[in-house]
């Protein structure tokens, strides 16, 4: 079988970060976006779609951890 190809390795390690950002984080769509080297909320959302099969807010509402911890937009 065939293994993953680069890019798809290196856009699901963007996408793994960007779930963690959605979990941990109030940052906008369009900072994790950035931040995960998608470039905009439109790439982040059409790639998590695809991938993860939600929106990055469905997302969020679902697996947002709820403690003091939570890192605030600044």
């Amino acid at each position: 079988s065939k293994g993953v190809t680069p890019m798809r390795w290196l856009l699901n390690q963007r996408l793994a970060h960007a779930q963690s950002l959605l979990e941990s984080t109030d940052f906008g769509m369009e900072r994790i976006g950035r931040m995960c080297g998608l470039g905009t909320a439109t790439n982040l959302r059409r790639h998590f779609v695809a991938i993860v099969g939600v929106t990055p807010g469905e997302y969020r509402r679902t697996f947002r951890r709820r403690d003091p911890h939570v890192v605030a937009a600044s």
